[in-house]
């Protein structure tokens, strides 16, 4: 079956830290790109962070510069997202997919996970 499971959310205090996990099975996450999200309540979309299938080169959102990690383990089929210095304003269901960008109607051919709940308390 082909699918990615976000694992690692949590409630957690401002200034705490959390990593999130995105582990594929049925396919091979390290021949994608892979890609972050999150959405609060009543708000858009925003992706976080991205990491290239190609060269492992990646990219942040401004908002989380400096204190999200992204990276990937290819012998485990897994991505990450380190979360440190964690702000109420980061509390959101975080989603990673098989892209860097957020489509409003989903490509057929991304994978998404089921999203995990992040809530920073103050």
């Amino acid at each position: 079956q082909v699918q990615l499971v976000e694992s690692g959310g949590g409630v957690v205090q401002s200034g705490g830290s959390l990593r999130l996990s995105c582990a594929a099975s049925g396919f091979a996450l390290y021949a994608y790109s892979v890609g972050w999200f999150r959405q609060a309540p009543g708000k858009e979309p925003e992706g976080v962070s991205c990491i290239s299938f190609n060269d492992g080169s990646t990219s942040y959102a401004d908002s989380v510069k400096g204190r999200f990690t992204i990276s990937r383990d290819n012998a485990k089929n897994t991505a990450y997202l380190q979360m440190n210095g964690l702000k109420p304003e980061d509390t959101a269901v975080y989603y990673c997919a098989t892209t860097c960008t957020y489509y409003q109607t989903r490509r057929p051919y991304d994978f998404w996970g089921q999203g995990t709940q992040v809530t920073v308390s103050s």
